[in-house]
């Protein structure tokens, strides 16, 4: 047996009245966290939800998410977390494509509408039976949206014996874009989970008066997951949530709570770095800093640890990869730049497009095998022979590898954008663009943008007799697509570079 819940359970049983999350006001205890979560799993399992069933759920992190988070991992059924910037239609997808029998969403407050376009989009499926609402009032037993959380756990035991799980069997479905098109849902097992969470707090000393760590990194994201939730839990460390990034209530928290460590993408750094040139005050009890998502400019890099004192380490991994693959460990040279070395237990190499290793320092395409590997695709088989080989999944990344085995990334898997930390696959956008009355041919591409990285830029074709302003298409966007998808620039013309056979070249328009 072993089941991703036993980084809660065992912290629970040893550690109970340690503090496991803050969140405002509230102080949590590990024992409170598994309480709750119990309720949950008998909840589920009172509504016919069990092993090898998906449930769904999307939420910021508040305190709702390990609960939930948890709990549907202790009756023995799948966690399918869902960005909270998902409209109805893609909520509707991922519900039916995951076969999730229940689903966990959020309120919502009048900046993220959540609980509407949770609720319009499990309207939209057949698959999915039960609509839990995760009030924004606190404990509140009534929703216009359906039945709340509260009033469904009324009466539910706090006692549960956590389902018997193989090491194999699926613990989470983590949904990617994929660039040829709708995003796939990455298998990862109890096992992923458990040794990528076990072998990423290896990697860092325990503080002696307690690891403090702030929980900004979207907790339904593989980053946030694994380095802060799971890995957090395990160690019994104090999680300081906080749904939203703002680098002075971030930097405050950091004070406040006397934060040990903090995990973000390259654009929060910038901004932790831009509110203390302003004025901010610098935390003085950070001890680790980590940065993934993105490749972290040299410069951020080098401010940081002048500012702050600490030096941030990078790594690389993907959704498929649960997500850790390599690291700047602490405790070996720490190379800016670079994404490290590979963590124990995994392997890395560059490969060729005929899957032949490249010797040297490459550049080529960065090939992993390890106890990191997702198990497939979710119900595409096709696409996960694709990517995977003798155990070997490879990434679309190009990197380059220097005489110390520290890997670079010079180049994106094919067109990808990241923009603020999210991946963004053009292929999608593209579709969705296309359904507009107006338009008849779109190309989207990434363009530099000094905070998120890269912004995402659409050249669009209009249909003859059409006219559509970048006003209008732009807000259009915004109602069909998730935030950090959306074009925010267009540019019309009436025609596109592309090759001999019809491929648009993606890099003259770049």
């Amino acid at each position: 047996m072993l089941n991703l819940a036993i980084v809660l359970e065992d912290s629970a049983r040893e550690a109970p009245d340690h503090t496991a999350m803050v969140f405002g006001e509230l102080r949590l205890p590990y024992s409170l966290v598994d309480t709750v979560a119990n309720q949950v799993a008998n909840l589920l399992v009172a509504r016919g939800i069990g092993k090898g069933d998906k449930v769904a759920i999307a939420c910021p992190n508040l305190p709702y998410f390990p609960f939930v988070y948890y709990g549907i991992l202790k009756a023995g059924a799948t966690v399918v977390p869902l960005n909270v910037l998902l409209q109805a239609r893609e909520i509707a997808y991922h519900l039916t494509d995951s076969d999730a029998k229940a689903f966990f969403c959020f309120e919502g407050t009048p900046e993220l509408p959540l609980g509407e376009r949770g609720r319009a989009g499990f309207d939209q499926v057949e698959v999915t039976e039960h609509f839990f609402v995760l009030p924004a009032t606190a404990f509140a037993t009534e929703s216009e949206l359906g039945e709340t959380v509260w009033a469904a756990l009324d009466g539910m035991p706090g006692e549960f014996s956590t389902v018997q799980t193989a090491p194999d069997d699926t613990a989470v479905i983590l949904y990617t874009s994929g660039t040829t098109g709708q995003p796939k849902g990455a298998e990862l097992s109890h096992q992923n989970m458990v040794m990528n969470a076990m072998v990423s707090d290896a990697m860092f000393p325990d503080e002696a008066d307690g690891d403090v760590f702030l929980t900004v990194l979207p907790l339904f994201h593989s980053f946030g997951q694994t380095t802060l939730l799971n890995m957090g839990f395990r160690r019994r460390a104090t999680l300081v949530l906080l749904p939203r990034f703002e680098p002075g209530p971030a930097l405050e928290l950091m004070r406040t709570e006397k934060v040990t460590l903090f995990a973000g993408v390259p654009t929060m750094y910038w901004a932790l770095l831009t509110a203390v040139h302003a004025g901010e005050e610098v935390p003085a009890s950070l001890k680790s800093a980590v940065s993934g998502g993105a490749a972290c400019p040299v410069e951020v890099l080098k401010d940081f640890e002048t500012t702050f004192g600490v030096g941030i380490n990078e790594g690389y991994g993907l959704s498929e990869t649960s997500p850790v693959a390599s690291f700047n460990q602490p405790g070996r040279v720490t190379k800016p730049g670079t994404v490290g070395t590979p963590i124990w237990g995994v392997e890395m190499r560059l490969v060729d497009s005929e899957w032949k290793t490249v010797e040297g320092e490459g550049p080529g395409e960065i090939a992993i095998r390890g106890h990191n590997i997702m198990k497939g695709y979710y119900k595409r088989p096709e696409a996960t022979a694709e990517v995977i080989k003798d155990g070997w999944f490879r990434t679309g990344d190009i990197a380059t590898r220097d005489a110390d085995g520290y890997y670079t990334i010079v180049d994106r898997a094919k067109d990808m954008i990241i923009r603020g930390g999210f991946n963004v696959y053009p292929r999608e956008i593209e579709e969705v663009l296309m359904t507009h009355p107006a338009v008849s041919l779109a190309a989207v591409v990434g363009v530099p943008h000094d905070s998120h990285g890269e912004e995402i830029k659409a050249y669009v074709i209009r249909k003859a007799g059409e006219d559509v302003s970048e006003e209008e298409l732009t807000a259009w966007g915004k109602e069909n697509m998730a935030g950090y998808k959306y074009p925010r620039i267009v540019e019309f013309r009436d025609a596109l570079p592309m090759t001999a056979t019809g491929k648009i070249l993606k890099r003259e328009l770049r």
